[in-house]
């Protein structure tokens, strides 16, 4: 046998079969059990749940809290975000984000989801006195923000409503919806319009919109976002800026195709 044939990775080796299996699970709307797996993969219940224990010794799957399915472990979620913050998409991301802020005159930032939550990934901020200053690496609930409400409202209707129920809703401002059925009917709305508003419901005072970052699937990737100060720029005139946000979103976007 040739060292060439040797070192290929055939269709059904270990190297494919884990592949594979990630590239399910990171795709499904659902967690998946390791029999949902074999059965869409054709591989063997054996094999799978030796293959899915080993991925979750390393981080890249985990078993849901309640023990059914496996979801995307921190591992596949750090090697997802790497995607936009490797070397050669670095300086296009800061150059679309940085020409944004200029053009609104607010603070922009990409977030991404990870569990109930949304960590903002990378910004470019405002140069005004007064500015709002939330770190790259903060985390910050998703049913209380705009990049966050944008994420949920992509998601199907039974994801959503198995988040939505599982969360508990704080009251952070007196805008935080609270109701469960007043988030869902805020989620379908920003749905149908395409675009999340933040109308003081995480920080008082504050106001924000987000629109999704899509992979080449057309599945939300990170959300993109402004926030300001509503002394500056109320509630009523955000949307006046969905022209810039949205031809942003769509660069940010062509770049993970690249």
């Amino acid at each position: 046998m040739s060292d060439e044939t040797q070192t290929r990775s055939p269709k059904g080796s270990t190297v494919t079969r884990v592949l594979d299996i990630l590239d399910a699970v990171a795709d499904s709307e659902h967690p998946l059990s390791p029999t949902d797996i074999a059965a869409q993969l054709s591989i063997p219940k054996a094999s799978v749940h030796r293959l899915c224990a080993a991925l979750e010794e390393h981080g890249y799957v985990t078993t849901r809290l309640n023990g059914r399915g496996l979801q995307a472990g921190h591992r596949l979620n750090r090697l997802a975000l790497n995607v936009l913050s490797g070397a050669p998409l670095q300086a296009q991301r800061q150059a679309i984000l940085s020409a944004l802020s200029r053009e609104i005159g607010e603070t922009c930032n990409i977030a991404v989801p990870d569990g109930a939550e949304m960590i903002y990934f990378d910004r470019a901020q405002t140069h005004w006195p007064v500015q709002v200053n939330l770190k790259i690496g903060t985390r910050v609930p998703m049913y209380a923000t705009a990049g966050g409400k944008m994420y949920l409202s992509t998601l199907s209707d039974a994801r959503r409503d198995r988040i939505i129920l599982n969360t508990h809703m704080e009251r952070l401002t007196p805008n935080t919806l609270l109701s469960h059925d007043d988030l869902k009917e805020d989620l379908i709305a920003t749905r149908e319009r395409g675009y999340s508003l933040d109308n003081e419901e995480y920080i008082e005072g504050v106001v924000a919109m987000a629109m999704p970052i899509k992979n080449h699937q057309g599945r939300l990737y990170a959300t993109l976002s402004f926030h300001a100060p509503c002394m500056r720029l109320p509630i009523s005139a955000v949307s006046d800026f969905l022209p810039q946000l949205r031809a942003a979103s769509e660069q940010l976007s062509a770049l993970l195709d690249e």
